[in-house]
């Protein structure tokens, strides 16, 4: 991997001392630089790290009217030996890309998106909480600049790196979170961009989301958008169901985004000798479990939950209740297994972790 020349203009007076680690929340904070680069005359040029700040853009910007944009959510932990952690950074790399092909925009070279993270990491190393299971979260994203209020590819983009400290993605934290059905709604068909990492599928989550919330729910759980009968995934998370001492989880198929902790979920179990079925499982079978007594867990994965119990689950006038008050064993066993991996108490058998 060739060695980027990056610009540096950093802070003359961090804003550090004025954060309160102890009351952290989920996405409101940012640390004190950010990171830029900018794609024109077909290359990507203009690598530069600077102060966390606004950023300049046309009204006429492809992105605010046609979205023509991609994101990825990774996050850095504080590490053993006085080191920082990043978590998988090939494998979101890899999601990223997809994403980027999807949206017609172009490749990110790997060592521009590895080496922007890193910078901002490395320079702003002081901003990752030191409290196991809070971390710094990591937000890349390129957005289409073109001044063209057309429907077409943009020529021009801009890739950004921005990172702040976190707390618990739920206000439950890790306790179980309630969940219901929408079939009235649909988050993504195969052959749209429900695979990819993209502002249109979040934006449209946003009224039921805040039905469900309105209702007393966490989030919604997707169903299926042809017949409405088949689990897909939470908006912010991956599902997971253990039924019969086996794992289920939906399978990919271009409605759901590829979860890299999913992945990391789907490895581990099977190198613990746990049966997992990637298979479609439907909402139908889901109740039939839970009346038969086979359903003895429900959990879901994400970047930003890691691992978050699921203690409830509505369907039109069903409910399923599982435990309300704690993680069931195996969602125990990811969670403290991940996090571990995270801070570097428990062995990374995998490389999975990107040390700076």
């Amino acid at each position: 991997m060739s060695t980027l020349i990056i610009e540096r203009e950093l802070i003359s007076e961090s804003r550090l001392p004025q954060i309160n680690f102890s009351e952290l929340r989920f996405g409101d904070i940012f640390s004190d630089h950010m990171f830029e680069a900018h794609y024109y005359d077909g290359q990507w040029q203009d690598f530069k790290l600077k102060p966390y700040g606004p950023v300049p853009m046309p009204p006429s910007a492809n992105i605010l009217h046609y979205g023509q944009g991609v994101f990825e959510g990774m996050k850095a932990f504080n590490y053993k030996n006085e080191k920082a952690a990043i978590f998988r950074p090939k494998k979101h790399y890899e999601r990223f890309t997809n994403s980027c092909r999807r949206m017609n925009i172009p490749e990110i070279p790997e060592e521009l998106f590895i080496q922007g993270i890193t910078a901002v990491v490395e320079t702003d190393r002081n901003w990752i909480p030191k409290e196991k299971y809070k971390s710094m979260y990591l937000r890349p994203f390129v957005v289409a600049t073109d001044q063209f209020l057309g429907l077409k590819t943009s020529d021009t983009y801009s890739f950004y790196v921005i990172a702040g400290p976190v707390g618990n993605y739920y206000r439950e934290g890790i306790n179980p979170v309630k969940l219901t059905t929408m079939p009235e709604y649909v988050r993504a068909v195969r052959g749209g961009v429900g695979d990819a990492k993209v502002p249109g599928n979040y934006a449209a989550s946003l009224l039921p989301a805040h039905k469900a919330q309105e209702m007393g729910f966490t989030q919604v759980m997707w169903l299926d958008a042809i017949e409405k009968k088949y689990i897909e995934e939470v908006g912010s998370m991956n599902m997971f169901f253990v039924i019969d001492d086996t794992i289920i989880t939906p399978p990919l198929g271009g409605s759901i985004l590829p979860g890299v902790t999913r992945r990391s979920v789907i490895e581990l179990a099977q190198s613990w000798g746990i049966n997992v079925e990637e298979r479609r499982i439907s909402i139908d079978e889901l109740i039939s479990s839970f009346e038969n007594g086979t359903l003895t867990e429900a959990f879901g994965s994400g970047t930003a939950a890691v691992i978050s119990p699921v203690g409830l689950i509505q369907h039109n006038d069903t409910t399923i209740l599982l435990d309300q008050e704690n993680m069931g064993p195996v969602a125990q066993r990811l969670y403290d297994t991940i996090t571990g991996i995270h801070h570097g108490i428990v062995e990374d058998e995998n490389n999975w972790c990107y040390l700076i």
